[in-house]
């Protein structure tokens, strides 16, 4: 796509998400943490509102720290100016938001069988759940109570981190559009800046998938990546960009 207008869509999809990682620069200098408002928590934590379903796809880690909304959008701008010229603007449009919603339900699906047993052992462990609950509670800088029990008790420190934790970032949305662009474009070579040889997407885009899934089930302490979100949103990607592909062929 090189040397080609951006397509409309991607080109929104781009100014909006540089809009909301703008805002979080600015709240920020005045104390406002926009991913308290804006990210997604677990849906059973106390800071859960319904229109973060939506909103958490366009903020990403706050700044210094930039290489997350760089290699989204850069992502965004490859495959999506290529998966919107082929399905079209609406189709394009849905598939984004779709894949986006996905990443969400599947990441706070896993989250929910955690938060479950964790509750189990927090209970177990002599803890009131409706307690750590109201301890949770963030104010629009980010911060929340807590206390020197819950922090020396691995569970209900984890239970208070469930719920304290927002989810930030169009990563489900992307990995939508890599597997869009894979089924569209099978034989596309792709390439990693520290792995220059193109690799055919059919076969780039699976091995990243299935390192996304190890990751998400090994569940590395220093890991911080949502990495079921990523594979939420790849799965309705793929599901979405088949849908398409056989309806296109019945048309024909």
């Amino acid at each position: 796509m090189m040397g080609q207008p951006i397509p409309t869509i991607t080109k929104n999809l781009l100014i909006i998400n540089g809009l909301f990682f703008l805002a979080t620069i600015v709240f920020q200098s005045k104390g406002i943490n926009l991913s308290v408002i804006l990210g997604a928590f677990y849906p059973g934590s106390p800071n859960f509102e319904s229109w973060q379903l939506v909103t958490h796809m366009f903020m990403h880690a706050s700044y210094p720290n930039i290489s997350h909304i760089l290699f989204n959008m850069f992502a965004l701008w490859s495959f999506g100016s290529a998966v919107e010229t082929t399905i079209g603007q609406t189709r394009f449009l849905k598939l984004y938001l779709f894949a986006g919603f996905g990443g969400f339900f599947l990441f706070n699906l896993v989250n929910y069988i955690e938060v479950s047993q964790l509750q189990k052992l927090v209970v177990a462990d002599g803890f009131s759940i409706s307690e750590i609950y109201e301890l949770s509670k963030m104010n629009i800088s980010g911060e929340y109570r807590t206390s020197e029990l819950i922090k020396n008790n691995i569970n209900a420190d984890s239970l208070q981190r469930q719920f304290t934790t927002p989810m930030v970032g169009a990563s489900g949305a992307i990995y939508g559009l890599l597997l869009a662009f894979a089924v569209l474009y099978p034989d596309a070579k792709l390439a990693l800046i520290f792995f220059p040889v193109g690799i055919k997407a059919k076969y780039f885009i699976p091995v990243l998938i299935l390192f996304e899934l190890f990751m998400g089930v090994r569940g590395y302490e220093w890991n911080n990546v949502a990495n079921f979100a990523h594979l939420g949103g790849a799965l309705i990607g793929f599901l979405y960009i088949r849908n398409w592909k056989k309806n296109l062929y019945r048309r024909n």
